[in-house]
């Protein structure tokens, strides 16, 4: 495929915008050439500035489940953006999207809005530590819960395909008030937990990993954590960011029986505009600014435009819960055909799945945690992805990325993908 006016777009982007692009994954360094540009996308598809039709596997990274330009909540965005863009004033929309998102998941009865699964994540653990009294979190080699400086500590994703997992700019006093485990590690988080007894406010984790790849928790360590949080009095924090609403209606506390105390959410909740959100039971809640002490705020948050997207896209996913069941299916199609593909050509690789996200890695070990992630042969996933990529696929541009499957790919996609596998030259 010829990419010249992606390349030329990426030429002039650089001289205005740092890196030429506004986040960091989309610039190809951890797999060389340039990024590709988009033109527009509809169902499975992406088309990009040079005419190109790719077969999209990041689905924005998530929020595109039903495919991209889905009707529904095409039409929602335009109907409410003809009645106005913004506010900054309440809207009866908030209360709807609120009230179905809480009826969906367990063990929230209040969400607040905000405008990225950062400010989630950051308003989250802030939330925790007043509720709580106390300073210190916990979070997880790997696990990415956004830029906010508590969390730029071996935070995968991005961070790793860079090599700069501890970013300059986070100060040595907030780096000491978040402890680091190894996901999966049950007897480290323990330990952490030991030594700094009464001091930890929360434990933080993507419930289902989808920034070191897709790494699934063993039951016994997620159970683990619940039944520890619950002895010490700490919060569990799932950031639900990738995992709410595409692994069930309810998310990941659904898919894996485990309750958490509070939960993020983004991508999905948005229908694809820039939404997050944060919710717990109502005890929790109500320390919140305006009823409690704890400030938080966002002068775009709860944006119409926004919030009619995520109620769209909710409300399809509430109504027809169907949807989950076919998207794991064709990720379990796609896994095996893969798999098949990858053995046939001899070469050594492990595929993790979880639903509708799924992630390969060229190595022989399995991969469980960060440790384990990073021992992947990135040379071979680089000729892997262009080799893809070059067959009209498009595949996440890092070898610590998810894919995220929408349910508009067809079985025929599913099978050009896994005939174009069989092509690649390792």
């Amino acid at each position: 495929m010829i990419y010249k006016r992606s390349s030329a777009l990426f030429a002039e982007a650089k001289k205005y915008i740092p890196g030429g692009v506004n986040s960091p994954v989309r610039a190809f360094k951890a797999v060389g050439g340039d990024p590709i540009f988009v033109k527009e996308a509809k169902g499975a598809y992406l088309y990009d500035e040079d005419g190109n039709k790719l077969i999209d596997y990041i689905a924005s990274w998530g929020p595109m489940i039903l495919g991209h330009a889905y009707e529904p909540v095409i039409t929602a965005i335009i109907d409410k953006a003809k009645k106005g863009t913004s506010f900054g004033m309440p809207t009866e929309i908030e209360s709807e999207l609120a009230k179905l998102a809480v009826s969906m998941v367990p063990n929230i009865d209040k969400i607040r809005f905000v405008n990225s699964g950062t400010e989630a994540c950051m308003s989250a653990v802030r939330l925790a530590r007043g509720y709580t009294g106390k300073d210190k979190i916990i979070k997880f080699a790997g696990c990415y819960h956004g830029h906010s400086d508590s969390f730029l500590i071996q935070a995968g994703s991005g961070a790793v395909t860079f090599g700069s997992p501890n970013s300059p700019g986070v100060t040595q006093g907030t780096a000491k008030d978040t402890l680091l485990a190894g996901y999966n590690n049950l007897e480290e988080v323990n330990a952490l937990v030991n030594a700094n007894k009464g001091e930890i406010a929360a434990i933080i984790i993507e419930p289902v990993a989808g920034n070191m790849g897709c790494i699934v928790p063993t039951d016994a360590f997620i159970k683990g954590l619940r039944e520890l949080c619950t002895a010490e009095r700490i919060l569990l924090i799932f950031d639900e960011v990738m995992t709410g609403f595409r692994l069930g209606k309810g998310g990941a506390q659904e898919a894996l029986g485990v309750a958490a105390d509070m939960v993020t959410f983004g991508k999905v909740i948005g229908g694809g505009l820039p939404v997050g959100a944060f919710a717990a039971k109502e005890e929790i809640m109500n320390h919140l600014a305006p009823d409690g002490p704890v400030y938080q705020a966002g002068t775009l948050s709860g944006n119409p435009l926004a919030m009619s997207a995520g109620l769209a896209m909710l409300t399809e996913l509430n109504t027809n819960p169907e949807i989950f069941d076919s998207l794991a299916k064709k990720t379990a199609f796609l896994h095996e055909g893969i798999g098949k593909a990858l053995e046939k050509k001899g070469v050594p690789h492990q595929i993790n799945r979880f639903g509708s996200m799924i992630s390969v890695h060229f190595t022989d070990e399995p991969v469980v945690d960060f440790a384990s992630s990073v021992k992947g042969n990135n040379e071979r996933f680089n000729t892997y992805f262009h080799g893809m990529l070059n067959q009209g696929i498009y595949l996440p541009p890092s070898a610590f990325e998810s894919y995220f499957l929408n349910d508009a790919l067809s079985y025929a996609d599913l099978e050009e993908t896994i005939a174009a596998v069989e092509k690649v030259t390792f």
